[in-house]
């Protein structure tokens, strides 16, 4: 059996385990704000024209996010892994900063950005920043000596090193850190619509809860959780094709 029927395969028995469990707690707290999932998965269907615009916005949303973060994090943290001189002079700032909780910051983007798309990328840009920028740092001081070594022996100057060696090297942990963050986007994705404007997969479950339309919230819910594994498939995807040497070691 193949790797990709061997995971499809995974995927079925554990939707089959979640949907059991789902009937059989709905069953037993016998709530209407807990519906069967064949009741959701109704409203996911006969609602497809209503969700699919906001499923685009939450995905666009949280998309232009990761790639900010990506984008500014990942270089500034393999920097500073392999610069004494930056490490000393950012690392303070940014491991002062790091464990305040970013979401504390939403009401002062609100007043500085407006409520809308701009103060929901910048919040979750900024969580997704820190979470990339600290592995990329601790995976590129992880890097061995001797592994530059044997490279700058070859007469190769820094820029050589940091292209040939830094980034293959930290570029798994890099991976493993969007995971990570794809995850914590989409879960700040939902607090933040909620709040702000009337679009998105948060302002629809919310919006939903509103009415006292539980099969609608949790379809909802349902589209919500499919982005966040269509996230992961496809950062799972990217780093297969980036990092071909570090899974065919796996």
């Amino acid at each position: 059996m193949s790797q990709a029927a061997r995971k499809a395969l995974g995927y079925a028995g554990a939707v089959a385990i979640m949907l059991v469990a789902w009937e059989v707690a709905s069953l037993l707290i016998a709530s209407p704000a807990l519906p069967t999932p064949a009741d959701a998965l109704g409203q996911l269907a006969s609602q497809f024209s209503v969700l699919a615009p906001h499923f685009g916005y939450s995905a666009w949303r949280v998309l232009v996010s990761i790639a900010i973060g990506l984008v500014v994090g990942a270089p500034l943290g393999l920097l500073l892994g392999r610069s004494k001189r930056a490490d000393a002079l950012l690392g303070p700032l940014v491991f002062l900063n790091y464990p305040v909780p970013k979401v504390v910051f939403l009401p002062v983007f609100f007043v500085l950005l407006g409520i809308g798309n701009t103060s929901i990328i910048a919040l979750i840009s900024l969580i997704v920043f820190f979470q990339i920028l600290v592995t990329a740092r601790d995976a590129a001081r992880s890097i061995p000596g001797s592994s530059v070594l044997s490279v700058r022996s070859l007469g190769a100057d820094r820029w050589q090193v940091f292209t040939n060696v830094v980034v293959p090297a930290a570029m798994p942990e890099i991976f493993t850190a969007l995971r990570i963050s794809a995850g914590t986007a989409v879960a700040v994705l939902f607090f933040a619509e909620t709040f702000a404007g009337s679009t998105g997969l948060g302002y629809y479950v919310f919006d939903a809860w509103a009415r006292v339309q539980f099969g609608q919230m949790f379809a909802g819910i349902l589209a919500m959780a499919l982005l966040g594994v269509l996230l992961y498939e496809a950062i799972e995807f990217a780093e297969a094709r980036v990092c071909r040497w570090a899974r065919a070691g796996r």
